[in-house]
């Protein structure tokens, strides 16, 4: 084993934080990233995919790994290894262990990469905590084709003794997740049980066994992402590693997380009419769909024309159909560069038919009808994608 031959870097970390779930895992990330730092706490991250580049991947002590030390520790890392089989998550996840471990810091949080049962991060055996946040379908080839079978290898990270934070699940999920940290004896925080967010006049109340503290809204757009922001607080108090209600309420507002609602405004946006709005997100699965369409229904002051790029594999019918009603025009896209890009009539074939070919986004926002009033344009549909748009947002030439 890759780590033994290392030392087990995995044993000798900083407090660690485990975050899986199928939506919300990354924003999480995020938001337990910047609660720390506000807190000034030196924090190493490691999640996937990444966007653009791989650096993205690891962060220690608050600094993208460079260039440099990601070679030097790759290189060290094949040369122990030695030929023995490995996947590349395998070795993506023992690099950022390995790196984590030589560097100090208050706080590591590692984001599942696949599932959590049987994911490379799980090998870390004590965390100061666990996040899991909303179970959906997601990677059926994998973790199973109902979501029981998803909730139970999401449910996988739980460790006997260990708090484990609990955002809003369906009935079938949560109860999954509550049998298994039974079972095992992990405590489980779960929302509107052990920790709540609720509106207030300005922002939110978040409240435990505890007490209670006021935070502005989550500065990463969405009302999903309340939830989110609840689990990461909810996680790292439970952590005990020093922060408080000042520097989470920080942290909350200052969080950043890129493709979640983001609003664009480079060479992308200049392709629109003055007044127009330009979003990018992630979200490709059937839980983000229908949290998407939440989020479409308080657009309703604008039309809305929707950009839509999927990865193969994906469950692209369910993922559109809660957010085609609140669609004026879907296009369908693919970008030259997008890995395993699912091809673009079969998407049109997923929207029923309401789909137009783009083909690229470029030529979607090009042929978007643009009479009438401003309107708000949501590229979406996979992380791929969104790295592409990025790039092509940031470029200096912009599109084609």
């Amino acid at each position: 084993m890759l780590l033994e031959k290392l030392g087990h870097p995995e044993r000798r970390l900083p407090p660690v934080i485990h975050v899986a779930g199928t939506n919300g895992k990354g924003s999480v990330c995020a938001f337990l990233r910047a609660m720390a730092e506000a807190a000034g706490l030196r924090t190493h991250v490691f999640i996937s995919p990444h966007l653009i580049r791989f650096n993205e991947r690891i962060r220690i002590a608050g600094a993208l790994v460079s260039d440099a030390a990601l070679a030097d520790a790759l290189e060290e890392l094949e040369r122990r290894n030695a030929g023995d089989a490995i996947t590349v998550f395998e070795m993506i996840t023992a690099v950022a262990l390995f790196l984590f471990s030589k560097t100090p810091a208050e706080l590591c949080v590692l984001e599942v990469g696949l599932g959590g049962r049987f994911d490379a991060t799980n090998v870390v055996s004590a965390p100061a905590a666990c996040a899991i946040t909303s179970v959906s379908m997601d990677h059926r080839e994998f973790l199973g084709d109902s979501l029981a079978a998803v909730a139970f290898e999401k449910a996988g990270i739980l460790k006997a003794g260990v708090p484990c934070a609990v955002g809003v699940q369906a009935a079938v999920a949560r109860e999954v997740i509550l049998a298994r940290a039974e079972e095992i004896g992990a405590p489980v925080l779960l929302r509107d049980r052990d920790w709540s967010l609720s509106a207030r006049a300005v922002g939110l109340r978040y409240e435990d066994a505890a007490g209670f503290f006021d935070v502005p809204l989550p500065s990463l757009a969405g009302v999903h992402q309340w939830d989110n922001a609840g689990i990461a607080i909810a996680a790292l108090r439970a952590a005990r590693v020093g922060v408080t209600g000042e520097t989470i309420a920080a942290g909350v507002g200052r969080a950043e997380w890129p493709a979640r609602l983001q609003r664009l405004g480079g060479n992308l946006e200049k392709m629109l009419p003055e007044g127009w709005e330009l979003f990018l997100d992630g979200g490709h699965n059937p839980g983000a769909g229908i949290a998407l369409a939440e989020h479409l229904r308080g657009w309703a002051d604008r039309p809305v024309h929707l950009i839509v790029g999927m990865k193969q594999a994906k469950d692209s019918a369910e993922f559109l159909r809660p957010m085609i009603p609140h669609a004026a025009t879907l296009w369908a896209v693919a970008e030259p560069g997008q890995h395993l890009a699912l091809p673009v009539a079969a998407i049109v074939a997923a929207s029923g038919g309401v789909a137009r070919v783009g083909p690229t986004v470029a030529d979607a926002l090009r042929a978007i009808p643009k009479e009438g009033p401003p309107a708000r344009v949501l590229i979406c549909g996979s992380l791929y994608l969104a790295g592409e748009v990025l790039k092509l947002d940031a470029g200096d030439g912009g599109p084609g």
